[in-house]
């Protein structure tokens, strides 16, 4: 299949004739095309958002909230189609895809259709002086959103829908591994009345299509979320040009397990935390840290429920684990097993990639469980992005806490304890954005989301991302 780009409202081929191979990861081959789009694709899209801007920009919150809630509404008429999409270009379970990704993806646009017409702003009285000041919240523009591989609605839409309620109008890439679903979305927009070039969105390489997106002067804003590395060249790019940024990057996570913890809900949850979609979530808890009066008793049973884990095709309904999203991935996270033992640690389970039946050249890998000597390795300071975890055991929170913080990462952390004055204390010495006590992945979307230190900047979720997504104009009146 041959997917297009999506300008103006309508379907299009890049202007270059040129375009990419889309892989099934699951099988190993590919199985259609997308757009290798150029600069001068983009410059089509901005034009076409930049022409929509003026309209959009003054459409009442009730007009944009009523388009929003229709392509929620679509999206759910369409779940199983979506969910299938997602799960063929990904390789994650379809169970996985149509009870989280694709539910969640609607959930954003009715979220922020909402949120829009309860967004208020400031007015300040001046006593003694006769003045007011009020502060008008305006959309931004065109703006621009780059969402990756790992939940590729789930986290195009978590931009796009603040974007588009917030008045701008939306350069959007998703990423080139998992366009597919980005692509449906777009024949969502039309049937839900979307009007033409407001939302535009564009296929290709992050050095090629996502370039011209950051470099765009015309584009005042960025969204991304991705590795660290692309963060920064972002950043290096934005700057002299003075683009809004928000940045969502990555993350090793620390999962902290005291003896006072409820066992069996802690140990449900963190094989859950561990290997939800392959270990592919920025909000994984890669780095296990047990207190050592239950840690033997906790890393059998946690062996045991792992090994238990189904490696299968995403088609298949019982499938626990499903593909890595590409080959090039797949030889990266094995990679870094491959350096356990010369880093001292030892692979309690895993470690191998899996053949499944009548899909020999899928990529598939057994959830792997590493018993890690110390906190220096590079298993515990670098983010493998996989199904791969670390098991550490440790005596005190002093010790526990250095272990959490001593990476360059600070996206979430999840601490298992029923004890309130160690979880207070915790919570706030933790140097991450996000922490979850006795529980994991519990989303509120009202909630302030992102990370500190290499973890990203600024913040998604609720009214700070229509935040984001509007400049604040302050106006001081006389009377």
């Amino acid at each position: 299949m041959k997917i297009l780009n999506y300008i103006n409202g309508a379907f299009s081929p890049p202007l270059s004739g040129e375009c990419l191979d889309n892989y099934n990861p699951a099988e190993g081959t590919v199985y259609g095309q997308i757009p290798n789009s150029s600069k001068e694709d983009v410059e089509r899209a901005v034009v076409a958002a930049k022409a929509a801007f003026k309209a959009w920009s003054i459409t009442s919150l009730e007009g944009r909230n009523r388009i929003l809630k229709k392509i929620s509404d679509l999206l759910l008429t369409n779940i199983d189609r979506f969910a299938m999409a997602e799960s063929i270009d990904n390789g994650k379970p379809i169970a996985l895809a149509k009870s989280v990704d694709i539910p969640r993806a609607a959930s954003n646009f009715r979220f922020f259709a909402n949120a829009i017409t309860q967004f208020s702003s400031e007015s300040h009285e001046s006593v003694g002086a006769n003045a007011v000041n009020y502060t008008l919240r305006q959309p931004i523009g065109v703006v621009g959103c780059i969402s990756p591989w790992n939940l590729p609605l789930y986290l195009f839409t978590w931009k796009i829908a603040p974007a588009l309620a917030a008045g701008n109008c939306v350069v959007a890439k998703p990423s080139e591994i998992t366009p597919m679903t980005a692509y449906l979305l777009g024949e969502i927009c039309t049937e839900a009345g979307l009007p033409n070039g407001v939302l535009n969105i564009v296929h290709g390489t992050g050095k090629l299509t996502g370039q011209a997106i950051i470099e765009h002067p015309e584009i005042k804003a960025i969204s991304f979320t991705g590795g660290t590395q692309t963060g920064a060249h972002i950043a290096k790019v934005a700057a002299p040009m003075f683009k809004k940024l928000s940045l969502e990057l990555g993350g090793k996570n620390p999962n902290i397990i005291f003896a006072d913890a409820d066992y069996e809900e802690m140990l449900h949850t963190t094989i859950r935390s561990s290997f939800s979609n392959q270990g592919q979530i920025c909000l994984c808890g890669s780095r296990i840290f047990v207190e050592s009066t239950i840690y033997e008793k906790f890393k059998t049973d946690f062996i045991a429920k792992t090994k238990a884990l189904k490696v299968g095709h995403p088609s298949e309904a019982n499938t626990d684990i499903g593909a890595l999203v590409s080959k090039e991935h797949l030889e990266k996270v094995m990679a870094y097993i491959d350096r356990a033992p010369a880093e001292g640690a030892k692979i309690l389970c895993g470690g191998n990639r899996i053949t499944v039946q009548d899909a020999p050249n899928g990529y598939y890998l057994a959830p792997t469980v590493i018993e890690v000597p110390s906190n220096d390795c590079s298993l515990n300071q670098e983010e493998i992005f996989g199904p791969v975890v670390t098991l550490m055991p440790f005596d005190t929170v002093d010790e526990v806490l250095g272990y959490a913080n001593d990476v360059k990462y600070g996206l979430s952390a999840t601490l298992w304890t029923n004890n309130l004055k160690r979880t207070l204390r915790m919570s706030s010495e933790l140097h991450v954005g996000i922490v979850w006590v006795n529980t994991w992945m519990m989303r509120d979307l009202r909630t302030p989301f992102g990370g500190v230190k290499s973890s990203g900047v600024g913040r998604e979720g609720g009214f700070e991302a229509l935040r984001f997504f509007t400049e604040a104009k302050n106006v001081c009146m006389k009377y």
